[in-house]
């Protein structure tokens, strides 16, 4: 009775205490997953190919892109390695890869360097991955808003009658990614109803990508997202805000990210989650 005659409930202290924890861990696998080796943070190029055969900066062989795939052409002396399911195979002589459009890309190796062959829409490009590039030896962590139980909210999924392929916006101007939204999220922020279109994400569950009133300011301007579990039978789920996250974009300028769906602006300062992060390969910034 002393604790709770000062106002310290023990089990309401115990829930924060393990919030925080819960969300300590979830930071660091976050943090060491963006720091691995070929992650997000060692993008050191975006290179868009042409129809021409050409050399690319600081890459073996020669690329280009035709409506088949990207061809590339190199000597055994190139040390180029494809990634394949069965086994990597070294190219000698002339070799097409054939990434699909929005997903993951073909990997060539060249050393500790490693090669994504894209597909945006209808072009294709190379993203190289460093792992000696500065945004990963100089990263120290992702900054982010202190962790509290208010920016967990209830929420309710109201699902359309059929899914439906959208269009939107990236950060590479001229280029478009088409997401699947599924429905609409609703819930309240203090008072102030919200409304976000919802994207699929991996077994029903579901993607939030928004802008709010920290955007540009205290945030990464392009957006955050949060994924949310599958709902429940009656749609309700609940949305933890304080593990918003960043796109790749806001910590290189090689990601070709998508901007939120229209109209997903919250009304409100969303103070959880991560915020801008350092750029080392920026100055001042």
């Amino acid at each position: 009775m002393e604790c709770a005659r000062h106002g310290v409930v023990p089990n309401m202290t115990r829930a924060l205490t393990d919030l925080q924890t819960d969300w300590d861990a979830w930071h660091s696998a976050r943090e060491n997953e963006l720091a691995a080796p070929h992650g997000w943070l060692s993008l050191r190029a975006l290179e868009w190919l042409t129809p021409d055969p050409s050399p690319v900066d600081g890459v073996p062989g020669r690329w280009s892109a035709t409506p088949d795939g990207v061809v590339l052409t190199a000597a055994t002396a190139d040390a180029l390695v494809v990634r394949s399911v069965r086994e990597p195979r070294p190219v000698d002589g002339t070799v097409t890869l054939h990434p699909v459009d929005g997903k993951p890309g073909t990997l060539v190796e060249h050393g500790d360097v490693v090669i994504e062959v894209v597909r945006r829409t209808d072009e294709h490009a190379l993203r190289v991955r460093d792992p000696k590039v500065i945004t990963r030896t100089a990263f120290a962590g992702v900054p982010a808003f202190p962790v509290d139980e208010r920016w967990i909210v209830n929420a309710v999924f109201q699902p359309y009658v059929e899914p439906r392929r959208i269009t939107v916006g990236a950060v590479v101007e001229g280029l478009s990614h088409f997401p699947t939204a599924v429905g609409d999220v609703l819930f309240s922020i203090d008072g102030h109803e919200q409304r976000l279109v919802a994207l699929a994400g991996p077994d029903d569950a579901l993607s939030l990508h928004f802008r709010d009133a920290t955007s540009g300011v205290s945030t990464y301007e392009g957006g955050r997202i949060l994924k949310a579990d599958a709902p429940g039978p009656d749609g309700e789920l609940t949305l933890d805000f304080n593990r918003v996250v960043n796109l790749p974009c806001a910590f290189t300028d090689f990601a070709t990210c998508p901007l939120p769906p229209a109209g997903n602006t919250l009304t409100v300062a969303l103070e959880a989650g991560e915020q801008r992060p350092h750029r080392p390969d920026r100055h001042g910034h």
